[in-house]
C-alpha cells in the first residue's frame, strides 16, 4: 500500500461506481447539490405560504371604506353588502354571477318555504332591481317594487327596519327608481300611470288599481308625468328634494273647465312637483301570491308631505327644484330677452295676458308679483322663486305672479300695461271681493322693473303730463282715441291692492349706461307698438307748438326714459308713494362697503338709494343681476314673512297652519 494511490472513501451505501470513473465523483455532488438546492427553496416557499394567514387586513383611506360599506346596486356594479352576504348564506354567490334569473327564482323559493324576514326581502329587491338594469325587463323592476314596499312597510313594527338601518334608505331609492321605470311609457321619457294588471317574475301578477280623483287638483287634470329625480340640473343655485317614499315627477296640466280660460293664468309650461305612491296592503302576506294586488295615488308636493303607512308618519319624496328646472328648460321665455326689447308688440301679439302663475289661483294666499328689468324675462327669477317656493314659512301663505312686457317700450306705457293686467286679473279671480289676501300684494321689481312697480304705488296728478306739454291733455288737438290713451298712459293712480313694494337695483335716478352710444344706437331700432306709435304720430301733428320735445326726433323708449337727469324720472323722484304702501330697496355694489360712490356696474348706488324707505340692504362684491344673490333672496324672504305675519295679525288671513306654523318654529328651511 505504500507509495501507492489511496483509495477514495466511499460513503456507506453508495456505489463504488461513483468514484471509479476520472470526474464522475465530482460533477455528480454538484448535481446533487443542486437539485438539493432547489428542493430546499420549494419547501420553504411551501412551508411559507402554509405558514400565512388566509385573512389579512390592511389600512385604507376611510373614504375608500365610506364608498364600500355604501355600495348598492343604485350606485355601482355590484349588490350591498348586505345583498352580498345573503347570497353567500344560502350558496348562491357563484351561481347569481353564472345565472341571476335562476338565483333569483332560488331566493324567491326560499320566502315560500317561510323565509320571508327583512333579509331575504331586501337582498330580493336589490338584486332584481341590478338584474333589471342589465336585462331592461320591466317586470324585475315591478318585482323590485313588491319586494322594497314589504321590507319597509312589513305590517308589523317589530319586523320594520330599525331607524338607522342604511337599507332602508337603500330600499326606499330602489322603490322609488322602480316605479318609474317599472311603468315608463315605452320609447319616451314619462311615466304612464293607469290602472291595470302588470306581469312579475316568477308567474306572479300586479294589479294597480289608480285613484283617478288624484289626478285632479286645483281644478285641473293632471298628465304628462316626467320624472324628474335622475335629471341633471343646472342653472340653479340650488336643488332642494325631500326624502322620502314614492316617485317624484313634474306633471302638466289641463283645465277641466274649457271655458275657464279667464281665470286661468298658469304658463302653459309650467309644470308642477307631484309624487306617485304604490301601496301594497300586507306585503309580506302577499309578497309570494299568484296575484298582488295594490293601489296607486298621486300626491301634490304643496297640498301633502307626509301619509300614512303602517300606522307610521311617513315623508313624500319630491323634487321641486327639478320640476323647475324642467318648466324653465322647456320654456318660450328665454326668446323674450332677444326680441322682446326691440319689438315693442311681441308680448301683446303672442300673449293675451302678460302675466304667469307658478301655480293655479288659490284663496287666501298673498300676490308677489315679479317685474323683471331690460332685455330680460321671469326666467331671470329662477333661483328666487326657487327658494321662495321652499320655504316653510311661506309655502301655504303666497302664490307667486311673474308679469313680462316688451322692455324697449316707454316706461309709462309699460307701467300702464302692469297696472291694466294687475287690476284686470283681481277683478276675474274675485269680483265680489271676498279674498282679503289678494288685496295685500307686493311688487318686487328689478332694474327697470322697479320703476314699472313703483309705478303702481303713486297718485300723480298731470305732473308727468306736463314733462311732454304745455297744454292739458283736454286741450290737445287729437282724436279721442289718443287723448284716452295719453291719460292711461300719464296719469297715475295707485291700485288699492298693492301694499308693498320691493325694489332691487333699481335706477330711480337713471344709469349711466343708457348714455353709452351703443346703447343709444340700440334704443333707435327699438319699434314701438302700433297703438303707441300711432298715438305719438296724432300728437305732433297737430300740437308742435306744445311740445317739450323735439318733434322730429321723439325719444320714448325705455333706454331715453332712463338717461341720468330725463324728465320724467326727476318728477317720478319727487313723487312719494301713496299713503299705507311699505316699500324697501336691495342694492349691490361691485366693491366692498360703504357703497358710496360705488355701482353694480350699471347702476350707481347713488340712483338706487331711497332715504324713505324702510329698509335698505346694500350687497357688496356683486353685479346688476343682484336678484339671484342668496343675501338678496333671504332679504326678500325676510320681508314676505313679515308682511305675511302683519297681515296674518291684522286681518287673520294667509296665516299658517297651525302644524307648519309648529314646525316651522322648530326646524329652518331646508338648503
Amino acid at each position: 500500500m505504500d507509495g501507492g494511490t489511496p483509495l477514495p472513501y466511499t460513503a456507506p451505501g453508495v456505489s463504488a461506481d461513483l468514484v471509479r470513473r476520472p470526474g464522475a465523483g465530482l460533477d455528480g455532488w454538484r448535481r446533487g447539490r443542486g437539485w438539493r438546492r432547489a428542493g430546499a427553496g420549494l419547501l420553504l416557499a411551501l412551508l411559507a405560504i402554509g405558514c400565512g394567514p388566509p385573512i389579512s387586513v390592511r389600512r385604507v383611506p376611510a373614504r375608500q371604506v365610506s364608498a364600500e360599506l355604501a355600495r348598492s346596486a343604485l350606485n355601482s356594479n355590484r349588490p350591498s353588502l348586505f345583498s352580498e352576504n345573503v347570497l353567500y348564506r344560502w350558496g348562491l354567490t357563484a351561481l347569481y354571477r353564472r345565472d341571476p334569473e335562476a338565483a333569483l327564482v332560488v331566493l324567491h323559493e326560499r320566502l315560500r318555504g317561510g323565509h320571508a324576514g327583512g333579509r331575504t326581502l331586501f337582498a330580493l329587491a336589490e338584486l332584481c332591481f341590478q338584474h333589471a338594469e342589465r336585462s331592461r325587463q320591466r317586470e324585475y323592476y315591478r318585482a323590485t317594487l313588491v319586494y322594497a314596499f314589504a321590507f319597509l312597510f312589513p305590517g308589523s313594527a317589530a319586523q320594520s327596519p330599525e331607524e338607522l338601518d342604511s337599507r332602508a334608505r337603500i330600499a326606499a331609492d330602489l322603490y322609488n327608481r322602480s316605479l318609474v321605470q317599472g311603468f315608463g311609457a315605452p320609447r319616451r321619457d314619462t311615466v304612464d300611470l293607469h290602472s291595470g294588471t302588470f306581469a312579475l317574475p316568477f308567474g306572479q301578477q300586479l294589479v294597480v288599481r289608480l285613484d283617478e280623483a288624484s289626478r285632479v287638483w286645483a281644478n285641473r287634470r293632471l298628465v304628462d308625468f316626467v320624472p324628474v329625480a335622475e335629471l341633471e340640473v343646472r342653472g340653479l343655485g340650488a336643488r332642494f328634494r325631500s326624502p322620502g317614499i314614492g316617485a317624484p315627477l313634474a306633471a302638466a296640466m289641463q283645465p277641466l273647465e274649457p271655458g275657464g280660460r279667464g281665470t286661468d293664468f298658469v304658463a302653459s309650461e309650467m309644470r308642477v312637483p307631484v309624487t306617485a305612491l304604490l301601496r301594497i296592503d300586507q306585503p309580506r302576506a302577499q309578497v309570494t301570491q299568484p296575484v298582488i294586488e295594490s293601489s296607486l295615488r298621486i300626491y301634490h308636493h304643496l297640498d301633502v308631505d307626509r301619509v300614512d303607512i303602517d300606522g307610521r308618519s311617513v315623508p313624500i319624496e319630491a323634487e321641486p327644484s327639478a320640476a323647475l328646472a324642467y318648466s324653465l328648460s322647456q320654456s318660450q321665455v328665454w326668446r323674450w330677452e332677444r326680441w322682446g326689447i326691440l319689438r315693442g308688440d311681441l308680448i301683446s301679439r303672442e300673449f293675451e295676458r302678460p302675466l304667469a302663475f307658478v301655480e293655479p289661483y288659490r284663496p287666501g294666499r298673498i300676490p308677489v308679483v315679479f317685474v323683471h328689468g331690460t332685455a330680460s324675462s321671469p326666467g331671470r327669477w329662477a333661483d328666487m322663486l326657487n327658494v321662495l317656493m321652499n320655504d316653510r314659512r311661506l309655502r301655504d301663505r303666497v302664490q307667486f305672479w311673474f308679469f313680462f312686457y316688451d322692455t324697449g317700450n316707454a316706461i309709462p306705457y309699460s307701467a300702464l300695461r302692469l297696472r291694466q293686467t294687475l287690476a284686470g286679473a283681481v277683478a276675474q279671480l274675485d269680483p265680489d271681493g271676498r279674498d282679503a289676501a289678494l288685496r295685500e300684494m307686493v311688487v318686487i321689481g328689478h332694474s327697470q322693473g322697479g320703476l314699472l312697480a313703483r309705478l303702481t304705488a303713486i297718485d300723480s296728478g298731470d305732473r308727468f303730463w306736463d314733462v311732454v306739454s304745455t297744454r292739458s291733455i283736454d286741450e290737445l288737438d287729437v282724436r279721442d282715441e289718443t287723448r284716452a290713451l295719453l291719460r292711461q298712459v300719464f296719469v297715475f293712480e295707485s291700485l288699492p291692492f298693492v301694499r308693498r313694494l320691493v325694489f332691487i337695483a333699481t335706477p330711480h335716478r337713471g344709469s349711466f349706461v343708457a348714455e353709452y352710444s351703443i346703447v343709444n344706437l340700440l334704443a333707435r331700432f327699438v319699434r314701438l307698438p302700433q297703438t303707441l306709435a300711432t298715438a305719438t304720430a296724432d300728437l305732433i301733428t297737430g300740437n308742435v307748438d306744445a311740445l317739450r320735445f323735439d318733434p322730429r326726433r321723439p325719444t320714448f323708449g325705455a333706454v331715453y326714459g332712463m338717461l341720468p337727469g330725463n324728465r320724467f324720472l326727476v318728477e317720478l323722484d319727487r313723487t312719494p308713494i301713496a299713503p299705507g304702501v311699505t316699500a324697501h330697496s336691495i342694492i349691490a355694489v361691485r366693491g366692498n362697503l360703504p357703497p358710496a360712490g360705488q355701482s353694480d356696474g350699471v347702476v350707481d348706488f347713488s340712483s338706487a338709494s331711497l332715504d324713505w324707505v324702510e329698509s335698505e340692504l346694500v350687497i357688496p362684491r356683486s353685479g346688476h343681476s343682484v336678484q339671484g344673490n342668496p343675501l338678496a333672496i333671504e332679504e326678500v324672504r325676510r320681508i314676505l314673512v313679515e308682511h305675511a305675519d302683519q297681515v296674518c295679525g291684522r286681518d287673520g288671513v294667509a296665516c299658517p297652519p297651525p302644524a307648519a306654523a309648529g314646525r316651522a318654529a322648530a326646524v329652518p328651511p331646508r338648503p
